[in-house]
């Protein structure tokens, strides 16, 4: 397991965990999904001998890319950002609101209008991570094999007090301290969040290192097992994200490299390996499912009450309703008596705003 090494000194500056984000791990996991779907007993499907061969190149390569463009680039949704919260999420293709799909900047928005405080966005583009996290003082959240640093979004910015915060978890924690009775409340309240994902095999890259689990971590375990379940079959995502077509040939083409492939074509999964990777997720989501059957009087795993549990699952629907291919987004929603369309509808319209 790799070990944070941001390196960051200020008491303001939050970034405990070195996290595996399914979105950001998209490409690494698709060179290994073999491995991991046959440790879950799910439908296998076959990879070419080339990628299966260059799975240890990929978690290996350096994240020294050279992307044209020096600058990096933001767009804000407003004017004016000198004062209150900013939160830093990755520009798709306009319109942002309706291609969004990364799951972990979702995490954090959802976290922001449950607490109904504001707070603008800044549009980064992909090539310009690294740079716009360098820029807030902040470090990688989680490494490459080689000890590279591996830079991803979302970040939070206070502006009233200095606080930058580079993790979901922290992000909500620190919403939480902050605003500790605004909006819809407590954002982590004493529930049993004991899902775990089904086949316990040491994953080939860790979801989650953190230095400190002493800030609610059953939230923090939770979070990790969630991950994993849909990092394993998140390249049902992979040809459905809208990419700005300004950086879209970068993006796909740094993908590619990554995975050790000629094109971002020959990672996409087509026809039965696509319906047994349907078929896994399904069956891997059953425990979760069942969690969410035990209190019918709302949508939330206690009811009528959100939590950041229901949060930490609502990041990743949100991932799969835009990025999945036709037609299947409507075939996850309605598994186990449609618990997880009616979660993420719940969460789009309580707490979807863009701002």
């Amino acid at each position: 397991m790799w070990s944070n090494d941001s390196g960051a000194t200020s008491s303001l500056v939050y970034n405990r965990e070195a996290r595996i984000s399914g979105f950001y791990l998209l490409i690494s996991l698709i060179t290994s999904a073999k491995t991991q779907l046959q440790a879950l007993k799910s439908p296998i499907f076959d990879f070419s001998p080339k990628i299966l061969l260059r799975y240890n190149q990929t978690i290996t390569l350096s994240t020294n890319i050279t992307m044209p463009d020096a600058t990096a680039t933001t767009t804000s949704t407003t004017a004016n950002n000198a004062s209150g919260l900013v939160l830093y999420d990755i520009a798709f293709a306009k319109p942002y609101e309706e291609n969004m799909a990364a799951p972990n900047p979702w995490k954090a928005r959802y976290a922001l209008n449950f607490k109904q405080v504001p707070y603008t966005t800044e549009w980064v583009q992909m090539p310009d991570i690294a740079k716009v996290r360098q820029s807030l003082g902040i470090g990688a959240c989680r490494k490459f094999a080689d000890g590279k640093d591996f830079y991803t979004l979302p970040v939070l910015k206070d502006n009233d007090t200095g606080a930058v915060i580079g993790d979901t978890v922290d992000i909500a924690n620190y919403l939480q301290n902050k605003y500790p009775d605004a909006g819809a409340g407590d954002l982590f309240p004493e529930q049993d969040l004991g899902f775990v994902c089904p086949g316990a095999v040491e994953i080939l890259v860790p979801l989650s290192v953190r230095d400190d689990d002493s800030i609610h971590p059953d939230y923090a375990l939770f979070n990790t097992n969630v991950d994993w379940a849909f990092t394993l079959h998140c390249q049902l995502t992979g040809s459905g994200m809208k990419w700005d077509p300004e950086v879209k040939d970068q993006v796909e083409e740094e993908f590619a490299r990554r995975a050790g492939v000629k094109s971002f074509q020959e990672m996409c999964v087509v026809g039965e390996a696509r319906q047994g990777l349907l078929d896994s997720l399904q069956k891997t989501l059953k425990d979760l499912a069942a969690m969410y059957q035990r209190d019918a009087s709302g949508p939330f795993l206690l009811g009528a009450q959100a939590t950041y549990a229901d949060i930490i699952v609502g990041g990743w629907l949100r991932m799969f309703c835009k990025a999945t291919e036709e037609g299947e987004w409507e075939q996850i929603a309605a598994w186990y008596d449609g618990v997880f369309g009616k979660l993420h509808t719940a969460l789009s319209t309580s707490f979807g705003t863009v701002r």
